[in-house]
């Protein structure tokens, strides 16, 4: 068998800095440290954090007064926030920059008297902290057909953000029908799916055509780990979204001599590292690293934990 390892894989800026804000938390603050929904959406990061004294709440008022708390990768609400400063906790903001962005531009259109299409999908951490910024301004659209049952008249004042984990095919699809029924239709001046998103995705479509099949490292609660299954599956191969090594079928891989690996961006590489371990061992895999496009992006830390930073 040969494996192709996607490059660029895995954690983003962003995951990064979330993960290394709660390490830092935890070391310098102790044990409980609460956070406010899952820090990112891998279950191995969750678990491994849990174990360490973190505590993963979805409401505040499971945070005892004055506790530590780290808001999420994904963002926040305003009401989260002001609900934060009234019981007195010591609040951290690992927000993605990528995520306040689209928080900003959110706040800057219904300001200004938009109404705000935001495209993304119901129920996740990100859309519902942003549609918390505007509520009332605020309509989530989460694929063509919602398009379709839109009615605003031609003079209305119309935005659209996205959310950033989404799927760049799909999030286009949508854009141009919401472009074709309104055409006055304004945007950012960037757009807000993120370059890792962007990044993960395009290695799997330029490499799927190399293989026969696909295993993408992620959790199901993960949007851009999903996207990339997907994707290899729109690409004509087969795809798997596993956890772990352990989810691995080796019915799966029956008769496939090339398979493509690649993972989410809240997926740690030591779990990568032990899918192609298991593919060396059991198929006698080599493995070739195709490097799709280089990454060098960082996010600082949140102010309250930059002079704890690690060296």
């Amino acid at each position: 068998m040969k494996v192709i390892l996607a490059n660029p894989r895995g954690f983003c800026a962003g995951v990064n800095m979330a993960i290394e804000s709660l390490e830092l938390a935890l070391e310098s603050l102790g044990a409980p440290v609460y956070v406010y929904h899952e820090i990112v959406h891998n279950r191995h990061v969750v678990e491994s954090f849990r174990n360490r004294g973190a505590i993963f709440v979805d409401c505040l008022t499971e945070v005892p007064a004055g506790s530590n708390l780290l808001f999420s990768a994904h963002g926040v609400s305003p009401d989260i926030r002001n609900l934060a400063r009234e019981r007195n906790l010591n609040a951290i903001d690992a927000t993605c920059p990528l995520v306040t962005k689209v928080h900003l531009e959110a706040v800057k259109y219904a300001r200004e008297g938009y109404t705000i299409f935001l495209i993304g999908h119901e129920g996740h951490d990100e859309v519902i902290g942003t549609m918390g910024e505007a509520p009332q301004a605020m309509v989530l659209v989460e694929s063509a057909e919602d398009v379709d049952r839109l009615e605003f008249p031609a003079d209305a004042k119309l935005a659209y953000l996205t959310q950033t984990t989404l799927s760049v095919d799909d999030a286009n699809r949508i854009i141009r029908r919401l472009r074709e029924r309104f055409p006055n239709l304004v945007n950012p001046p960037k757009e807000d799916i993120c370059y890792a998103t962007q990044n993960r995705q395009e290695a799997v479509r330029v490499l799927a055509g190399r293989a026969q099949a696909c295993l993408v490292i992620g959790s199901q609660n993960s949007s851009n780990s999903q996207r990339l299954s997907e994707l290899a599956l729109e690409s004509g191969i087969r795809s798997w979204l596993i956890d772990s090594v352990d989810e691995i079928d080796p019915q799966w891989l029956e008769g496939v001599e090339s398979v493509l690996v690649t993972a989410g961006a809240s997926a740690p590489e030591v779990l990568v590292e032990s899918v192609i371990d298991w593919l060396v061992v059991r198929y006698n895999a080599t493995v070739e690293v195709a490097t799709i496009r280089q990454e060098s992006v960082s996010f600082p830390l949140p102010k309250p934990l930059r002079s704890l930073q690690r060296k």
